[in-house]
């Protein structure tokens, strides 16, 4: 096949991946984050437009004017959806301010352009470019993320969101690359080839695809624990503290209350362990409880309720005739994934289970 010929099959794959993608997120058959999916299946559709014009050429199909200054206009606000379905995925319960305001400024700054556009360079890599400002916001919330939800969750391989750090990151590197040809172009040669930033795209639909179709709901759907799962994962570090929830008295017994549970029950487990059900069993407060981890254990909850999972994992596997393989052995241990097992483990004890079991012989 022609290099030609199988750019415009790429393209024409590239446009109809996004617009069936767009649709899937949008009618979420897995009915979860809904509000954050509503702004990422906008996006996808969105993100599909810049290659409309070139698809409807394809097709031998004329465009007007109006529709094409239509689309390039709702093309401007494409990156806002991105950045406000993170937002949401985030925080579900999220409402939006004055400060949000401030997204709009690069967006009208853009729109102005466009209505006595400058010849140059710089505006005709605009329409790009203008991307990457969010990309890099939407990289850092989801990494700031990433830290808060382990002082609610003792499993976060599902709900990390780091199927979103990969397609961004990929999606922050294929347009600079598209960006460096573009200039390519304008300075040493004239080339119209976008097939390998075209293929560049399509990887990152079908890998948005994959992930986007596993995702799971990040927080509980009773709004009350909800409510109370975030305000514990947003308040301030330092704030905390500062306020005393529990008396130094109450502080020690509790540690004691609490070490007796986790070495009896053995609630860790529970692959789903969060912080809601551990409150549950001691019969206090998710706020009292997290309180008591950070200042009683010097930890948050994920690294409190691994601990154990990695000690209990220790155990089974200096077993001299352990009936488990190293998955049977995380499944015992209370982790959900082989992946998780080896990825925990060697945080904490600087081994994998296998050249921790080796080392034992």
């Amino acid at each position: 096949m022609p290099a030609a010929e199988l750019q415009k099959f790429i393209v024409v794959l590239l446009y109809g991946s996004l617009v069936l993608q767009s649709f899937i997120v949008l009618v979420n058959p897995m009915n979860v984050n809904k509000r954050a999916n509503l702004f990422f299946g906008l996006f996808l559709f969105l993100w599909s437009s810049f290659w409309l014009f070139d698809v409807t050429a394809l097709c031998g199909l004329q465009v007007g004017t109006v529709l094409t200054e239509v689309v390039s206009f709702l093309q401007i606000f494409t990156p806002l959806f991105l950045y406000f379905s993170v937002v949401f995925f985030i925080n579900p319960n999220y409402v939006f301010k004055k400060a949000d305001l401030a997204c709009l400024i690069l967006p009208v700054i853009y729109i102005a352009l466009m209505f006595d556009p400058p010849h140059g360079i710089v505006y005709s890599m605009i329409p790009i470019s203008h991307n990457l400002p969010y990309i890099a916001i939407v990289y850092f919330k989801i990494r700031r993320h990433q830290k808060r939800i382990e002082t609610i969750s003792s499993n976060t391989e599902n709900i990390s969101l780091q199927w979103l750090i990969k397609v961004t990151s990929l999606l922050f590197v294929t347009i600079i690359i598209t960006e460096a040809y573009e200039l390519y172009n304008i300075f040493i040669e004239k080339r119209h080839e976008h097939m390998v930033m075209d293929l560049l795209f399509l990887v990152i639909v079908y890998l948005t695809s994959y992930y986007s179709l596993r995702q799971k709901e990040i927080y509980p759907l009773d709004e009350a624990q909800r409510k109370e799962l975030l305000e514990i994962e947003t308040k301030d570090a330092e704030s905390e503290g500062k306020k005393k929830l529990l008396s130094d008295t109450e502080l020690e017994s509790l540690k004691q209350k609490l070490t007796f549970l986790m070495e009896t029950e053995k609630p860790y487990l529970d692959g789903e362990l969060n912080l809601i059900k551990l409150a549950g069993l001691m019969d206090m407060s998710a706020h009292q409880l997290s309180y008591l981890i950070n200042q009683g254990f010097d930890e948050n909850f994920f690294q409190f309720v691994n601990g154990y999972r990695v000690r209990q994992a220790q155990k089974l596997l200096s077993e001299k005739k352990s009936r488990f393989s190293l998955l049977g052995i995380a499944y015992e241990s209370g982790f959900n994934s082989k992946t998780s097992f080896n990825t925990i483990f060697k945080k904490m004890t600087q081994q994998t289970p296998s050249e921790f079991r080796k080392g034992l012989k």
